[in-house]
């Protein structure tokens, strides 16, 4: 068989004239392929268009601006924090100074205290409590003084000292006077309060007795001066 190859812009041995065309075998041109494919050179090429590329999608502006007003995190935990103090500080706990010597030596004009004021909510009130109270001829003072009789106890004084039925109760440490009380019975629902410092005090031998709901709280602990820190 011969074989014949055209050269550009040249007639070919069986007088066709194409450019660029090859014609192979007994000088026949090849036909392009029914499925767009070329066959030259043994590769297989799709001519089909391919599909276009889909491009990721920018965040929304809306949403980025939502982002940027989110408040900061420690904003939130501060705010929170705050909140909680001021609740506990209204229903559940208190700070308070103690101002004069009235309750020395327990207490100390200046001792921050921490002032339970659940306490009584959830327990009764016991003989020796230290406690804040609202003053009965001014509520808007407040005194801490210790409870020393409860409601049905027979409470007397005797050359300064503290008894309650009939029996000496002066164990708290503190400092007598020389002042007699008449015996009498403490009323349901009040107490009577004194002062550890006795001579100085002004408790229920002046004020007269305390009714509970003028109790605010429990005195807990001490917390400042450090060096007296202490729990009750």
């Amino acid at each position: 068989p011969t074989v014949a190859w055209t050269v550009p812009g040249r007639a070919d041995a069986t007088g066709a004239s194409r450019d660029g065309e090859r014609t192979d075998f007994l000088g026949e041109t090849p036909q392009p392929s029914p499925m767009g494919r070329s066959s030259a050179a043994g590769a297989a090429v799709d001519s089909a268009p391919m599909p276009p590329r889909s491009q990721p999608s920018s965040p929304s502006t809306p949403r980025r601006f939502a982002r940027l007003r989110r408040p900061p995190r420690f904003l939130f935990d501060a705010l929170l924090g705050a909140g909680l103090m001021v609740v506990l500080h209204l229903f559940v706990i208190q700070v308070s100074v103690v101002k004069g010597n009235s309750m020395e030596p327990c207490l100390h004009d200046g001792d921050r205290l921490v002032v339970d004021r659940v306490a009584y909510n959830l327990a009764d009130v016991g003989r020796g409590d230290v406690v804040v109270l609202r003053y009965p001829k001014d509520p808007s003072l407040e005194f801490v003084k210790r409870i020393v009789g409860l409601p049905g106890d027979r409470v007397a004084m005797q050359h300064g000292t503290l008894l309650v039925n009939g029996e000496p109760c002066d164990s708290y440490g503190a400092i007598a006077d020389r002042q007699d009380l008449p015996e009498f019975v403490v009323p349901e629902g009040r107490f009577f309060v004194l002062g550890d410092n006795r001579p100085i005090s002004c408790d229920s031998r002046e004020f007269g007795l305390v009714p509970q709901e003028l109790l605010k709280g429990r005195v807990r602990a001490r917390f400042w001066p450090l060096t007296t820190a202490s729990v009750f």
